[in-house]
């Protein structure tokens, strides 16, 4: 499917025009279809061969051209032209926080600036200060983002590395003597970020993979084109190492291939106390004179012979490695929390708020998805800039969900919305609804989205003080994390951790591939002083509650149980569970 290459391409435009000016009706028309196109459940390439394209929203006669044109040549001419005018590179100085559109036009036409090399140059030099509405404290912000910007440039969403292994393995895994395909490394241990993907493939003729492998649509460049191993760069520079092994050492080498680097030191170590080794071909014991094979089909067999419990991919790492290998004893691993643990969720929003689709729309997904329960937790009316929702209009919202609820239960359906909140912390601490209000909603989801740059300590006290609210039974994304472009904010967590046992409130680890907040390391500590954990997608439209998988995957590098996760509780009792 080309739909995510087309809408990239016509936020790209949309962000092109925007810097250069254009009518705001003609930037937002770009960025309304790259949106619809990317929530596409279907091919956009069938949607065009049956003539469909105009029953997409937003995709007009003139964009329904560009998108057949981008098919056909796999080019678009008004692209080409646009950034003959304006630089490709601009945009990566407008996602900077602190520039956006009419910075990046303003340096663009008075300093030249194209690049973030130009950007970081004119701001140490002092260039920018001489700019209209760019003061000394602007240019230490835009440095700032700067390093976000470049650390995260290297590592890609975890939703993004998702959707290029799958796009691979699925275009592989039919070809005729593919018997098994896998991906590997960071991405299989789920980690937040990814540099590139490892992909294995057990197939009796390793050149026809490798060479449809090479001609895939979405490669940019070849890095090599072996027998058994090829690299690719894709249009979106994301690097894929293809390996063909043999079928008898296949879970050995998918082992050997996941790592971490330290989690295979490890398993080296044991093996050589045992008298043993262990590669990407197997587990050999070499206390004999001709050494044996003793596993290499499974992972499960290489790991039972070295006398180890099967170690989920997501615990192979640093996080919490000496509860496994504590000493010269191996002791056993939990039983993670699963996405079919998940019984519901209690953030996602709605059109109440910022959100894509209605109240009912959501609840309709939700229970696509076998969930028992939703709350939909609209921010609450401080937040202007998310469309927060008045007393009035939150009355109007619950009258709206004891509707749908009475006609669940006319059809003898025991799935149930609740009336949520995702409720401002002010910069003392308080909520932003008073008690009246907060008493009357079914979840409170207290959360920081302003004052962001405040000291370590206040930040820390806002927390601690929404979670002493009678009222509070989660808090959002904890440390404000957005990828790519704002680090997390600093707070003294554990003083946060304790606050939220004594006062019964869950951390919620957020499923959004921008925030993946909290942060598997953090989940692990967490855990440790018994917190109690609640996993959301924040999602703001039926398409991002796909997310789940992400935010079970941080769980699960934090070690967490269902018993860990109130989610995974049936709906009587989450309720009885945040009872204050």
């Amino acid at each position: 499917m080309k739909n995510s290459e087309i809408a990239d391409l016509f936020t790209r435009m949309g962000s092109l025009l925007e810097i250069r000016g254009d009518n705001v009706f003609k930037v937002k028309a770009y960025f309304k279809a790259a949106d619809q196109i990317r929530t596409l459940a279907e091919d956009i390439e069938q949607i065009r061969s049956e003539e469909r394209l105009g029953d997409i929203p937003g995709v007009g006669k003139t964009l329904q051209e560009k998108i057949g044109e981008w098919l056909d040549t796999g080019r678009l001419a008004a692209y080409d032209k646009l950034v003959e005018e304006v630089p490709e590179t601009l945009l990566d100085v407008m996602s900077v926080p602190s520039v956006g559109p009419k910075k990046a036009k303003l340096f663009f036409d008075k300093l030249a600036v194209k690049s973030l090399k130009d950007l970081t140059a004119a701001a140490k030099s002092g260039e920018l200060e001489d700019l209209p509405g760019v003061q000394k404290k602007t240019v230490e912000k835009i440095l700032a983002g700067i390093q976000t910007v470049e650390s995260g440039q290297d590592r890609m969403l975890l939703n993004e590395a998702f959707w290029n292994a799958r796009f691979v393995i699925n275009a592989l895994k039919d070809i005729n003597g593919v018997r098994q395909i896998d991906y590997c490394g960071s991405l299989r241990r789920g980690r937040e970020t990814v540099r590139d993907i490892d992909i294995l493939v057990d197939a009796k003729d390793a050149q026809s993979v490798m060479d449809a492998f090479v001609k895939l649509h979405i490669v940019k460049s070849i890095n090599a084109h072996g027998e058994t191993k090829s690299s690719i760069m894709t249009k979106r520079n994301v690097q894929i190492d293809l390996r063909v092994v043999d079928q008898a050492a296949y879970g050995a080498a998918l082992m050997y291939f996941t790592g971490s680097k330290n989690f295979n030191i490890k398993l080296r170590q044991i093996a050589i106390q045992q008298k043993r080794k262990i590669n990407e071909y197997g587990v050999f014991d070499v206390s004999v004179k001709k050494e044996k094979c003793l596993a290499s089909r499974t992972e499960k067999e290489c790991f039972k012979a070295l006398d180890l419990p099967y170690i989920p991919p997501e615990l192979r790492e640093d996080i919490g490695m000496a509860e496994i290998f504590e000493g010269d004893a191996v002791h056993s691993v939990p039983k993670l929390v699963e996405l079919k643990d998940i019984r519901g969720e209690i953030h996602v929003h709605s059109q109440y708020s910022d959100g894509k689709n209605t109240v009912a729309e959501m609840a309709e997904r939700a229970e696509e998805l076998g969930y028992e329960y939703l709350a939909v937790s609209d921010h609450s009316q401080a937040l202007k800039v998310a469309r927060g929702v008045s007393v009035e209009d939150l009355r109007s919202k619950r009258e709206e969900i004891d509707e749908i609820n009475q006609g669940y239960q006319d059809l003898g359906e025991s799935f149930r919305v609740l009336c949520g909140s995702e409720v401002e912390i002010d910069s003392d601490g308080n909520l932003d609804y008073d008690d009246d209000i907060l008493r009357g909603l079914d979840i409170v989801v207290a959360a920081i989205h302003t004052g962001l740059t405040q000291s370590r300590q206040q930040l820390t006290n806002r927390l601690i003080r929404a979670c002493q609210n009678p009222h509070t039974n989660f808090i959002a994304h904890p440390f404000g994390i957005h990828r790519g472009k704002r680090e997390p904010y600093d707070i003294d967590f554990e003083e946060v951790c304790r606050a939220a046992v004594d006062n019964n409130v869950c951390l919620e680890i957020n499923s959004f591939p921008h925030r993946l907040d909290l942060e598997s390391e953090k989940v692990y500590f967490a855990r440790k002083l018994g917190v109690k954990f609640v996993i959301n997608t924040d999602a703001h439209s039926t398409e991002h509650m796909d997310y789940m998988p992400l935010g079970v995957g941080v769980a699960r590098r934090g070690w967490l149980t269902k018993h860990d996760v109130v989610n995974t509780f049936p709906l009587r009792k989450l309720l009885k569970h945040i009872q204050k």
